[in-house]
């Protein structure tokens, strides 16, 4: 079967961006990229077949501006949207706006954005469908709970509970709260946190389950509601509840509980008329191996590689297959995991400054490659990393026939990776996949937070090989500017930039 459109613009930037790109290509689909200002030499900008500048660096005058997305869609010619995620991918009005220009949304239906972009009105439908949720309280539909109510309904379960904010995620508007005397101001913070990130500052409240894990389910559906899930990824080792190291399957379910839960996710996207590719979460209490409904994703998620990895299917293939009419060839039975996956987020952050975005030009970038080795990227060596926008570089995954060896295979991964020129959390990474504790899966969402509190990098030297190396290198760039000598060679003489003309008392002693 054809596809009913043979040109996307790609609604997004960076290593997500680079990945819709190249299934285009696979799929000998013309991509339009767009960009700001600052993005104009971008991977994803030199990767498209077209691309258009949409405003200024400022996200909200650019990449979260639906107007000016629509109209570059229309000037470009492309028949079909590709969201991404983040930025506007679970935004419905904006999949409303694709779709009343005569465009493909490739995503979900907006109505089933709608259901699950709330997620106080998803809690209400998840209860509905018979779907079990975490004990809380969210207030009637579409009326935000006033403070007074949120703090009798956390006397009503018991501390500690957990603030989330109704809109958005990636624990923003997230907060722990373990005494009364605390709730008032986390309460203030959180509305604050949430009206500055998705200008809505409605919250809800749940019981905090701790040592949870934090389990999802790929999801795939087609206009016919055919609904699959595409098994489970572990997503418990996290960071201010932000996911960094991702896995399939995940070692804590066996057959029982992984059957289980993978058709209570397909009864969750069922209700919400969902179709595509989306993602059902869950937190899981090991010691009663209780699950409840977290939310839903109603887009591509960042860890999608792993999935892939162990079913062999292209996610972002199927998307476009599946808004272009394409019904799914595969039942639920028919569907196999094989081997184990792990992904790993390198991100420009510098660990040393609490984590906190790193920016500057990449003077060396080398990903590492072989066997059962991927690395989805939007950067590449010479590129300046831009501190507007999420400081996700790239995304190591491995797959092998084992979790052991899927281990392994990412120590190695993870040791032949190279980025001079901008800090990484590239050693902590390392630190993690070493430790004990995730060799044996014994992690859970807060693992992060008490075995790494206060985790600072090694400032240990450089080995003096590399430093005899990079003296060299120096060295040899810096003889290739110098003028020609009188003998036809290269020297000190007439070269302005030499160390020996320099007029500033420099001595090999010490300071002047």
């Amino acid at each position: 079967m054809g596809l009913a459109f043979s040109k996307v613009l790609v609604a997004n930037r960076g290593e997500i961006a680079v990945r819709i790109i190249r299934a285009c290509r696979e799929m000998g689909l013309a991509s339009v990229a767009v960009h700001s200002e600052s993005d104009s030499g971008a991977m994803h900008v030199r990767m498209a077949d077209q691309a258009l500048c949409i405003g200024p660096p400022s996200a909200s005058e650019s990449y979260l501006s639906i107007e000016r997305i629509v109209d570059a869609a229309r000037r470009s010619g492309a028949e079909a949207v590709h969201p991404g995620y983040g930025f506007l991918s679970e935004n419905a009005a904006f999949a409303e706006a694709v779709i009343a220009a005569g465009l493909v949304f490739v995503g979900p239906p907006p109505s089933a954005m709608r259901a699950m972009g709330d997620k106080a009105a998803a809690r209400v439908a998840m209860q509905m469908a018979g779907v079990p949720v975490v004990p809380g309280f969210q207030g009637p539909p579409g009326v935000a709970p006033g403070d007074e109510e949120l703090v009798a309904a956390a006397e009503r379960i018991g501390y500690p509970v957990l603030i989330k904010a109704t809109a958005g995620g990636g624990g923003r508007g997230m907060r722990v709260v373990r005494r009364a005397e605390d709730l008032a101001e986390n309460l203030a913070a959180a509305k604050r946190e949430a009206l500055h990130a998705f200008g809505d500052g409605a919250l809800l409240i749940e019981r905090y389950i701790g040592n949870a894990h934090h389990i999802e389910f790929q999801i795939l559906g087609d206009s016919a509601g055919n609904l699959v899930h595409l098994f489970e990824r572990e997503c418990s080792v996290q960071r201010r509840h932000q996911k960094i190291v991702e896995e399939s399957p995940s070692p804590l379910l066996d057959a029982t509980m992984r059957d289980l839960m993978g058709r209570t996710a397909v009864r969750a996207a069922r209700s919400a008329g969902y179709s595509n590719a989306g993602t059902v979460e869950f937190v899981m209490d090991p010691a009663t191996r209780e699950f409840f409904f977290l939310e839903m994703n109603t887009r591509l998620q960042v860890e999608h590689p792993v999935t892939e990895l162990v079913t062999g299917l292209d996610l972002v293939q199927w998307q476009f297959r599946i808004a272009s009419g394409e019904l799914l060839p595969f039942r639920q039975e028919d569907l196999v995991s094989k081997g184990h996956a792990i992904e790993c987020r390198l991100y420009a952050e510098d660990p040393a400054r609490g984590f906190l975005p790193s920016g500057g030009k990449l003077l060396r970038y080398s990903e590492p490659a072989g066997p059962g080795i991927r690395v989805d990227s939007g950067v590449s060596e010479g590129d300046e990393v831009d501190m507007h926008y999420d400081p996700l570089l790239a995304k190591i995954c491995c797959h092998a026939a084992d979790r052991d060896a899927a281990l392994a295979r990412m120590r190695q991964a993870l040791r032949r990776m190279a980025v001079i020129g901008a800090v990484t959390n590239w050693q902590f990474l390392r630190e993690v996949i070493d430790s004990p504790d995730f060799g044996e899966g014994r992690v859970h969402t807060t693992w992060i937070e008490e075995r790494f509190a206060g985790w600072k990098p090694s400032e240990e030297a450089p080995p003096k090989g590399l430093v005899v190396a990079a003296a060299i290198a120096l060295a040899a760039g810096m003889d290739d500017n110098r003028a020609p000598d009188d003998r036809g060679g290269r020297g000190p003489a007439d070269d302005p930039y030499s160390p020996w003309r320099a007029g500033d008392g420099f001595r090999s002693g010490g300071p002047r």
